[in-house]
């Protein structure tokens, strides 16, 4: 639960729907701060939260199903606004008495609603004019509660939304949250705003001072030990540590051998030379290696690193002496993932994470970041003055460039994908994309083509190159990137590394594929 600092607050219960993290995201645009919980959050719990409003997700389910998600329908007794999108609608309908039925045709995709009630929900939008939302329903609201009132209507859903005013009870059977519907923004606004009469006080400024001093009241005269990769996450986390408790921060850089070119001296470099944290290095890369000789299985490979990283960092911790606290760089997305609509969604590969480690090392953990999203994560990085390349830097998997390489890990072939990523990310940035995309990265693929280089017949290894745009990695398209920065990365990465003599691009899209290839 939210902090008693945050005074602005907005719930979102969630019941399934794939936007619900979409929905807290538009809120927290507005600078409001809001949380996701499981729609079944017991109402002791959220009378605690103290929310300024509610907002009930969407989700795949029909109000009839035997299954069907079901919320503590006290909380309509809070008096507090509620807003419904979609399923959330027809759980208002059917806890208040009114009918949900099948609709004739399933409503999804872009469809234009009449507006007949300008004045709360839809203040500022044009009642003359047709508005474009996103649908994705089947069932519709048949008759309205009593007390209720339609406040706009569609062809297939003539109730599109409702409310009951004296209640401020309000229900739309689109999804404001999806850029789709142009004017989502202003209605969510509307209700968070006008509606529940919330104020924008949510800022990463705001957000640095008060985990500043929660971090210090935390630790007192502790030590805390962190784990620096050089990502984003693990520098934002260990900048904002060390701004808070100084030389009580030790920091350890485990090189498994599997890191980016260069990129153990330039966090060193950062973190120790210039901000002068308590920085040590350890250099494990030949027995990285050495573990993985042989492994092609991505979830072997995988399972090794995590293992291999815990028993380095849980000796160099205790080289350092006693600490209390172990700091991770956890963002929002992760802690709503363990506790989601249906839990943990199903593993589709492990994430290397020193999560792991608290029941090892018997330490308490230290989440700094546990309430932000990503982008969030960022801007706290440019609050604390972090050098804008290193908070704009693309995704980085734990396990390294061991995920990259599909097959075997081997010195030779590090190298090879090594020389690979140098050349897409050097042209990616040359053509203005690398802030612009969400990942972009050489795969090292298991497989050997014939080429010609010098008259000469060729046998040599392929490189897959993925450009992918995404908002928060759950799903993700891939980039068209222009032909001409293409051409180049082939050009260059055929010409100057040894051992490649092919180049593919990779137009999979996340679902069905996954962005990393392993």
């Amino acid at each position: 639960m939210a902090s008693n600092l945050y005074k602005q607050k907005v719930l979102i219960l969630d019941f399934g729907s794939q936007y619900t993290q979409l929905i807290a995201r538009r809120v927290r645009e507005t600078r409001v701060y809001c949380e996701i919980h499981p729609f079944n959050l017991r109402l002791e719990k959220i009378r605690a939260f103290s929310p300024k409003g509610i907002i009930l997700s969407g989700g795949p389910s029909s109000i009839y199903d035997k299954d069907a998600p079901l919320a503590d329908k006290r909380i309509l007794d809070l008096k507090v606004p509620i807003l419904g999108i979609c399923y959330g609608m027809q759980f208002l309908t059917h806890l208040f008495g009114g009918v949900v039925a099948k609709s004739a045709d399933r409503e999804y995709g872009n469809a234009i609603i009449t507006i007949k009630d300008d004045k709360d929900l839809f203040h500022g939008l044009e009642k003359a004019d047709g508005q474009t939302v996103w649908m994705s329903h089947g069932d519709r609201i048949d008759r309205m509660p009593e007390g209720f009132e339609a406040l706009a209507g569609s062809s297939n859903s003539p109730v599109a939304a409702m409310a009951d005013k004296s209640r401020r009870h309000f229900g739309v059977q689109f999804h404001p949250e999806v850029a789709h519907t142009p004017e989502g923004p202003r209605i969510l606004k509307n209700f968070l705003f006008r509606i529940c009469g919330c104020e924008p006080s949510w800022t990463m400024s705001s957000f640095v001072r008060r985990t500043i001093k929660k971090l210090r009241e935390k630790v007192g005269d502790d030590r805390v030990i962190c784990g620096l990769s050089g990502g984003v996450d693990s520098s934002v986390t260990a900048v904002l540590l060390h701004r808070a408790i100084g030389k009580k921060l030790s920091c350890i850089l485990v090189d498994n051998g599997l890191m980016r070119r260069g990129e153990a001296r330039e966090v060193m470099e950062l973190f120790q030379g210039y901000y002068g944290m308590d920085l040590h290095l350890v250099d494990e890369s030949e027995h990285f290696l050495e573990q993985l000789k042989g492994v092609e299985d991505p979830e072997e490979k995988r399972k090794i690193i995590g293992r291999e990283f815990i028993r380095v960092f849980e000796k160099k911790a205790k080289e350092l002496g006693k600490a209390k606290y172990l700091a991770q760089g956890t963002l929002y997305p992760d802690v709503i993932e363990s506790v989601s609509f249906k839990g943990p969604s199903a593993t589709i590969k492990s994430h290397h994470n020193v999560g792991g480690l608290p029941d090892v090392m018997k330490l308490k953990l230290i989440e700094p970041l546990r309430e932000l999203f990503k982008d969030e994560g960022r801007q706290v990085g440019l609050e604390l003055d972090l050098p804008k390349e290193m908070v704009m830097r693309q995704p980085f998997p734990g396990p390294g460039l061991a995920v990259r390489i599909l097959g075997e890990v081997t010195r030779e072939r590090i190298e090879i994908l090594r020389s690979a990523d140098v050349i897409v990310l050097e042209e990616i940035r040359k053509a203005g994309l690398y802030e612009k995309v969400w990942q972009s990265f050489a795969v090292l693929l298991p497989v050997r083509t014939v080429g010609v280089m010098g008259d000469e017949r060729t046998y040599e290894n392929v490189i897959a190159v993925r450009v992918v745009d995404s908002l928060d990695a759950m799903t993700a398209d891939w980039s068209r990137i222009p032909y001409e920065v293409m051409a180049s990365i082939s050009s260059r990465i055929i010409n100057s590394v040894k051992g490649v003599n092919r180049v593919v691009y990779d137009i999979s899209s996340k679902p069905p594929s996954t962005i990393e290839w392993e």
